[in-house]
Order: structure tokens, then C-alpha cells, then sequence
């Protein structure tokens, strides 16, 4: 157990960060119960029905997504009614969405993006609820209206775009294994056979993993029954990287983006593998038939790639995540 614990740097450890991110929560952020929305007095962004989602079979091109557009519409009107822009986020994610220990705030690329959208609605770039929701109630508390958008690497894919709408793309990522410099494990391959990996409930490294997993063991089951305990695979991605320095598992699956942070956190782990095993590109995520805040957030995106973005990312993510030159080119839909 020694060994473990001084393993576990940076902010008195990644656990240590994860608590204290719990215990000193803002008034502007609500945390979302795991068992879906809780209270909200203000009405949520749209009230139509939600527009009739694609079939997965015939999806071609997820990240195509609506025209940019700075008209109003009722979730536009409704937002500004309410004066604030409910943003669904991770707390726990450095360089991506976390807490600061030292000032206190909310600080990150996405938390960057965030502001950005508040500004263009709303004139003020605090005009901003932020609600700290787990990987696997990022959808949920979407269709529920406890957050207007999402704004939390989240992938967008052929199975997401059945349930929630997404802008056009704003940061490339990838699958890729994160373990301890000192283990043999080489990267996505049959160096995890025998070995127990970690995933994110709901994310698209669990999905990769049930495709293939190179005989690795990643389900929360035994004798093909569920467990109650949840070692493997995790409400949150950061608790991975918790169960990795308390040996409890062997490897991580996740983004490399923000596997890249975890490891700038605790020096005693490492990417594995020369490169991604996927591509993958994050989205703003809304509720289904809410099109005129999809518009909206592109046509943010079309003004934030032009200089926000690069700064953002020099400031965020180049130390951890080096060579990326720009943000991925936007894609519409045709017709």
C-alpha cells in the first residue's frame, strides 16, 4: 500500500483532486444525481417534441451536422429568458474541465468553449450554470432538460446522433491505452490478454473494448453476472485512473486527450503505443430537435476556430498534447 500511495502526485494525488473537486463545489455547480435530473426552477430550453432521430444502419458521416445560423428559436428564447446557459461538464477531467484547487474555479478547453457560447447568446460569458454530470448521465440529463447543452468530450457517433444532436466537430481524438511506464503492456493489442482494464460507463472506449479485447477482462461481472461494485467500469473516467494507482486494475482505455492530462498529473504513468487506435472527434452535444441552438453553437464554432481555439488549445493542451496544428474542419448536411 506504501508503494501505492507514493505513487500519487500532484494536488496530494488524483484522488486527492477528485475529493477535493467534491467538497468544494460552487453554488454554479449542481451536481447530477446518478439516477438522472434533479430539481431545476427554471424551464428548460425546449419544449417541442424531439425530431425523429436517424437509424445507426444508415449512418454515414456522424459529424455532419446543421448549417450555422445566428437566428433565434424557441430553445435560443427560452435560454435567454431564463439569462443563463445550463452547461453540462466534467469537473475532474485536467486541462479539459476541472476544478482548480488553488482558485477554486471551473477551468479547462471545454469550460473555455463553454463561456464562448454564453457570450454569444447571452452578452456574458458568465452567464453561465455549469452542472458537473458523470460520463454515463451525459445523455440523460440532456433529454431530461437539466442541462441545455453538453460540453464534455464527448465523441460524436452513429449511436449518439440517434439520441442527442451535435455540433460540428471541435477537437480529434483517439482510443489509447494509459498503464504504468514501469508495465509490459505495448498499446491496444495482445499485451492485455489476461489483464484488467478500465473504461467509462457509456463512453466509446467500453464499446471499443466489447468488440475487442484481446482477452483482457474490463465487465463488472463474474460467471457472466453483473456485480454490484462497480471496479472496471466506472461512473466517471478520472475514477480509472484512481483504480490504476491503487492496483486495482491494470490499464485505462480511454481518449488520449484526456489520458494525455491524466498522465501529466501522475509522472508514474504513461500512453501506450505509437498512436490511437481510433479517430474520434468531439461535439457540443443538445437535445434532439433543439436545431436552433445547434446552428447557433456552429456558428460560434465557425468565429472560435478562426483564433479562440488556438489559443485555447497553446494554453490547455499543447504542454500535454503537442503537434496539433488546428481544430478538424467543419461538416453539414446536405439538402
Amino acid at each position: 500500500m506504501a508503494g501505492t500511495r507514493s505513487r500519487l502526485r500532484g494536488w496530494g494525488g488524483v484522488a486527492g483532486m477528485a475529493a477535493a473537486c467534491a467538497l468544494t463545489a460552487a453554488v454554479t455547480l449542481l451536481p447530477l444525481s446518478r439516477g438522472g435530473a434533479d430539481a431545476l426552477s427554471s424551464k428548460p430550453a425546449g419544449h417541442g417534441l424531439a425530431a425523429a432521430p436517424g437509424k445507426a444502419d444508415d449512418c454515414k458521416d456522424p459529424e455532419a451536422s446543421l448549417q450555422p445560423s445566428g437566428a433565434d428559436g424557441p430553445a435560443i428564447d427560452a435560454i435567454k429568458e431564463r439569462g443563463r446557459l445550463i452547461v453540462g461538464v466534467d469537473q475532474n477531467s485536467y486541462r479539459w474541465g476541472y476544478r482548480n484547487p488553488a482558485g477554486g474555479g471551473l477551468e479547462g478547453f471545454d469550460i473555455d468553449l463553454a463561456r464562448a457560447i454564453a457570450e454569444d447568446i447571452l452578452g456574458d460569458r458568465d452567464a453561465v450554470i455549469f452542472r458537473a454530470i458523470p460520463t454515463n448521465q451525459r445523455i440523460a440529463a440532456l433529454n431530461s432538460g437539466t442541462v441545455d447543452i453538453v460540453v464534455r468530450t464527448m465523441t460524436i457517433n452513429c449511436s449518439r446522433i440517434e439520441q442527442v444532436a451535435f455540433s460540428t466537430a471541435y477537437f480529434q481524438a483517439g482510443q489509447q491505452v494509459l498503464a504504468p511506464k514501469s508495465s509490459k503492456i505495448t498499446g491496444y493489442d495482445k499485451s492485455l490478454t489476461g489483464k484488467r482494464i478500465c473504461s467509462a460507463e457509456g463512453s466509446t472506449a467500453y464499446e471499443a473494448l466489447e468488440k475487442k479485447s484481446f482477452g483482457a477482462t474490463f465487465r463488472d461481472e463474474h460467471d457472466g453476472q453483473p456485480q454490484d461494485e462497480d471496479v472496471y467500469t466506472v461512473p466517471n473516467q478520472l475514477d480509472c485512473l484512481v483504480r490504476l494507482q491503487q492496483g486495482l486494475v491494470d490499464a485505462v482505455v480511454t481518449d488520449n486527450a484526456l489520458a494525455a492530462g491524466q498522465a501529466a498529473q501522475d509522472p508514474a504513468v504513461e500512453l501506450k503505443g505509437d498512436k490511437p487506435f481510433t479517430t474520434e472527434y468531439y461535439g457540443v452535444a443538445t437535445k434532439l430537435g433543439n436545431d436552433d441552438l445547434v446552428k447557433r453553437v456552429n456558428q460560434v464554432l465557425v468565429d472560435y476556430r478562426k483564433a479562440d481555439w488556438k489559443r485555447a488549445y497553446e494554453k490547455w493542451l499543447a504542454a500535454d498534447l503537442p503537434g496539433i496544428t488546428g481544430p478538424p474542419q467543419p461538416k453539414y448536411r446536405t439538402g
